[in-house]
């Protein structure tokens, strides 16, 4: 027997064939509302629905083609990644690649009905255009097959002729620059189609000085894009570029998302109730003219038919809420920015000849003057920039801007999302944006010097923060995504410390609360964090008077970490830990022989060579494998060094 699902999915999928254009646009506008619903999909899937819906992308009426290709956007965005490649196999790609190129060369001629476009207020090419390039984006960043299709196709003149609809369709404009950034990403073989001309009008772009929340976000996703593609540009220009990108993110990253939320949404309140009140006031003007009553007429009866009922308002709202969209732009650019920082400072080191371009580069005015501090410059080694550039870098980002992201959202603001519906979307991706910002700092942390980090100073005012993050309420935190990255941040700032023989800020009770609350986590990554954090701390306190008993207790954790973790990814950073806090030292020696550390690892020596025998190809990486081997290497070593420590005389 056929469910509900399959009923809707058989009788709308029928309807497409209809010879009615207006029975086939339903048909494509129902299954699209359908298909957000992902315990849909499969019934749609097994219809073969990409097979139905692809010829409609050139059916002969603009409105079936513009619901077609919304039906397969969503069908792309919520089936995953399983579905797009589905889609791909069911060859969607030809059709789709027919109308793109149709619509490009359409843009600019006047295709449409003017009487009926003024109507409608409507330009039916370019929704068509915005549907299929969201379409576009959402399988080429899944699948490696329509990245191919789309480098041998040509589509990059097409989707950058789109581009320039940019001063009059910024929407459009969004769909297009997300599109780019995602076929741009480790896609070498797109590299030779950005001539002079592509790079002239994503330029054009990323100069205009509209300063909406979407063309922050639009300057954003272009600015990425010209780092995806930085190989391209030319030596002598690359300085300039980069320093032009970072002025960028320091744009959309300067802007207090709480604060806009705060004043977007009273923005909507007055905007809605004078939407209210003119409404009102047309109902009753309607009421006197068209209303007479008789002495026997029911009075009751007229507000039913004629007065909207009391704050029911659900109908006023316009279907831009362009508010809320401002504030989503808002928060989406500053997490894309963060994201693309993290990749600057992961980037691969530049060649010889970059070095000596863009150390003599001087275009560092270009980014943010006013903080720009003579002297204080800074080699970023991972990051392809010249010493001022690094030091503005540090200066504008670090401590204004990535920093300030990383604290919790502002509470009114939260309050606000919480209690508007339509808004409270918006608190993941407040949280999204702290979580970018602490991962974008502990990749800076990695990569930079000390004393332009503003000194020792500086790194314990930054512990503290941290601490505070995490110790500030009644209970540890406890969302998964948030405790990666700030364990993965203080990870990263005490290796720092700690290198540089600077006191941390922590207190072993701290210490030891965050790593008992980590180490239950569900995500590997959190607990191999706070394993790390209390292998850094535990080294420190080593060197330090009167702390054995302190050691003893960190010892007994990682101990037992190590024994009964069921990672083994993690069991082997708890020994690494081990090693770090018992290399040396008298409190160390003190600590390890009133634990029994020395015959503990002698009996769990070969249990740990058994794991990796059993599980170690089975679950790990290559990367991974090569560190516990390393690891258990050491096991071997740190034992026979502990024998050598009890054969020594006292």
């Amino acid at each position: 027997e056929r469910g509900p699902e399959e009923e809707a999915a058989a009788e709308l999928l029928e309807k497409l064939q209809h010879p009615s254009a207006e029975v086939r646009e339903y048909a494509c506008a129902s299954i699209s509302k359908l298909l957000q619903q992902k315990h849909v999909i499969p019934a749609f899937v097994q219809r073969d629905v990409v097979r139905c819906l692809g010829p409609l992308l050139m059916d002969h009426s603009l409105a079936v083609r513009e619901t077609a290709a919304g039906a397969l956007r969503n069908l792309s965005a919520c089936g995953g990644f399983d579905v797009c490649d589905d889609m791909v196999t069911n060859d969607i790609m030809t059709p789709l690649v027919a109308l793109l190129k149709e619509c490009s060369t359409g843009l600019d001629a006047n295709q449409l009905s003017p009487k009926k476009c003024r109507e409608m207020n409507k330009n039916y090419i370019e929704d068509i255009a915005n549907e299929a390039i969201n379409l576009l984006w959402n399988i080429c960043e899944c699948n490696n097959t329509a990245l191919y299709i789309f480098n041998k196709e040509g589509c990059l003149e097409a989707v950058l002729h789109y581009m320039k609809k940019f001063a009059t369709n910024v929407d459009l404009a969004i769909s297009v620059a997300n599109c780019l950034q995602a076929v741009t990403e480790d896609n070498p073989d797109l590299l030779s189609s950005f001539n002079a001309s592509a790079q002239q009008i994503l330029e054009t772009v990323m100069l205009c000085p509209e300063s909406t929340m979407k063309h922050i976000l639009l300057r954003t996703l272009i600015a990425g894009t010209i780092w995806n593609i930085k190989d391209t540009i030319p030596p002598g220009s690359l300085g300039s570029t980069v320093n032009a990108i970072l002025k960028i993110f320091s744009e959309s990253l300067a802007i207090d998302a709480g604060e806009t939320i705060i004043h977007m949404n009273e923005a909507e309140k007055n905007r809605l109730k004078l939407a209210v009140e003119a409404e009102t006031e047309e109902n009753m003007s309607d009421i006197t003219e068209n209303c007479v009553l008789s002495e026997d007429d029911n009075m009751e009866e007229i507000p039913k038919g004629k007065l909207r009922r009391e704050n029911d308002i659900s109908d006023l709202l316009p279907s831009d809420k362009w508010e809320l969209k401002e504030v989503t732009a808002l928060l989406t650019a500053q997490q894309t920015a963060l994201e693309i920082i993290v990749n600057m400072c992961c980037s691969e080191d530049p060649s010889d000849d970059e070095w000596e371009e863009l150390s003599s580069s001087d275009e560092s005015d270009l980014f943010m003057e006013n903080s720009y501090n003579e002297g204080s410059g800074l080699l970023l080694s991972p990051l392809c920039l010249s010493d001022e550039v690094n030091s503005a870098f540090l200066n504008n980002l670090i401590p204004k801007k990535i920093l300030e992201k990383t604290a919790f959202p502002n509470s009114v603001a939260l309050d606000i999302c919480m209690h508007n519906p339509s808004w409270k979307p918006l608190i993941k991706k407040l949280n999204a944006v702290q979580c970018r910002a602490l991962t974008c700092l502990q990749s800076i942390l990695l990569v930079s010097d000390v004393d332009c980090l503003g000194g020792a100073s500086a790194l314990q005012s930054l512990a503290q923060h941290l601490s505070q993050l995490i110790f500030s309420k009644t209970e540890l935190p406890t969302d998964t995504e948030f405790l990666e990255a700030v364990t993965s941040a203080l990870r990263a700032l005490l290796q720092t410390m700690a290198s540089k023989n600077i006191s941390q800020c922590m207190t072993p009770e701290q210490l030891l609360a965050l790593c008992e609350a980590g180490i239950q986590s569900s995500n590997a990554s959190v607990r191999v964090n706070v394993v790390s954090i209390l292998g850094i701390s535990g080294s420190v306190l080593a060197k330090e008077q009167d702390t054995a008993e302190t050691l003893k207790m960190i010892g007994k954790f990682l101990l037992e970490v190590a024994m009964k973790e069921s990672s083994l990814v993690v069991a082997g950073e708890a020994l690494d830990a081990l090693f770090d806090v018992f290399a040396d030292g008298k409190e160390a020696e003190k600590a390890a022989l009133q634990i029994k550390l020395l015959p503990t690892l002698k009996e769990f020596q070969p249990v740990f060579r058994m794991r990796m025998r059993k599980e170690g190809k089975g679950q790990c990486s290559t990367d991974q494998l090569c560190v516990l081997d390393n690891v258990k290497m050491n096991l071997r070593r740190f034992i026979a060094y502990q024998e050598t420590l009890g054969k020594t005389p006292t």
